[in-house]
């Protein structure tokens, strides 16, 4: 399953590559460092296999193979999406680690999408935008953790218990506990 939810996600990662350019574009001219806002797209592979799997390595595991999906379909940032798919998916699994695998309400989630926020504007400052200035740094890191929570935490929680509903996750805890409370 953590496989199934990796290649989907990558696949969805390979959209949004192209869908992101014309965005970030629209964004970045408000306020340079705006268009982190984009970044929760590349975000939610980690938060939705730890959601769903429960398992430590999960989320590292589910947006890695997001990651290798996107890089080898192509993307314009080559190999280095591997890099941002570990580094992206260690932000969520600290928080999933922080709660010892056993808490998954809405507000880890949230949190878990938050810190691969975070982590995505760690990795991208240093990668890709080195010496950046302290208003452009800050404004990228709180778009990026605000895309975090919102895309990656909230909309995977949803997304998860929407794929529990449908029975689609009886195997598994979330689709279990989704059962109970209905």
């Amino acid at each position: 399953m953590a496989s199934v939810i990796g290649v989907a996600s990558g696949l969805i990662f390979v959209v949004w590559n192209q869908a992101s350019n014309p965005l970030s574009g629209l964004l970045q001219p408000l306020l340079p460092g705006l268009q982190a806002l984009l970044g929760g797209g590349w975000l939610f592979a980690g938060v939705l296999g730890g959601l769903i799997i429960r398992k430590p390595g999960a989320a590292i595991y589910t947006e890695l193979i997001a990651a290798v999906v996107s890089t080898l379909v192509g993307n314009q940032w080559a190999a280095l999406t591997l890099v941002s798919g570990v580094v992206q998916g260690l932000g969520a699994e600290l928080v999933f680690a922080a709660f010892l695998y056993v808490n998954y309400r809405v507000f880890v989630a949230v949190l878990a999408g938050a810190a691969a926020g975070l982590a995505m504007a760690i990795n991208d400052l240093l990668l890709w935008y080195p010496g950046s200035a302290a208003p452009f740094v800050t404004v990228y890191a709180i778009s990026a953790i605000i895309s975090g929570a919102v895309i990656a935490g909230l909309l995977s929680w949803f997304a998860m218990r929407g794929l529990a509903r449908t029975g689609a996750l009886s195997r598994f805890a979330a689709g279990r506990e989704a059962g109970r409370r209905v």
